[in-house]
């Protein structure tokens, strides 16, 4: 990815992923624990959410380098015995977060649609650009956070829907989620489901 076509990427990334975070926030203080918003995470301001290695460094490593790396942000703290139903609200906090990303990929869908979308073989406006990436960053986010993996989002909806001793089994697995990930990614299976579902679902909004 060129300098040019990285800067409004990254920048896009950074609000996408503070929007996700405050999500989290913002469900758990709804559903009954404050432990996020007493520690200022109920905000949209990035640097209450960004992890200087994983959502700073990593992404921009990857985006000039094109290395397969998997960013992260910092996840946002969840008391769960302040919770009405611990095991269900913890799962509706988990889900908040890609159900954000896909809000936000709508409304760029929905203003794309109001410049004209994309015109094939005509030069695109930086507005243009920012909101197709916009759909393409969000859609991405929200696929790959749902994959039922421990620490993403997907693996706390599943271990919430699950019978207990399988959300128990879930729970082990956290200390290995990224080690499982990267193995995913660097087999290729990750590229058998994230992209198939995130290009069906950004060329229907788009």
């Amino acid at each position: 990815m060129s300098l040019e076509a990285v800067v409004p990427a990254f920048i896009i990334l950074i609000a996408s992923l503070s929007f996700h975070e405050a999500a989290h926030a913002w469900a758990a203080d709804r559903l009954g624990d404050p432990t996020a918003r007493m520690l200022g995470r109920l905000t949209l301001n990035p640097l209450a959410h960004i992890d200087w290695i994983g959502t700073v460094l990593f992404p921009l490593v990857g985006m000039l380098s094109g290395l397969p790396l998997i960013g992260w942000a910092k996840p946002v703290p969840v008391d769960t015995r302040n919770l009405r139903a611990p095991r269900r609200d913890f799962a509706l906090v988990a889900l908040a977060g890609p159900v954000s990303n896909i809000l936000l990929a709508l409304v760029a869908a929905v203003l794309l649609k109001a410049q004209g979308g994309l015109v094939p073989d005509e030069g695109q406006t930086l507005v243009t650009i920012t909101l197709y990436t916009a759909v393409f960053m969000n859609t991405l986010l929200a696929v790959f956070n749902m994959l039922p993996v421990p620490p993403l989002d997907g693996g706390n909806v599943l271990a919430g829907i699950v019978p207990e001793s399988v959300a128990r089994l879930i729970d082990q697995m956290r200390p290995y989620g990224f080690f499982l990930l990267y193995a995913l990614l660097l087999l290729g299976v990750l590229d058998m489901f994230v992209w198939p579902v995130q290009q069906v679902l950004g060329s229907w909004l788009v």
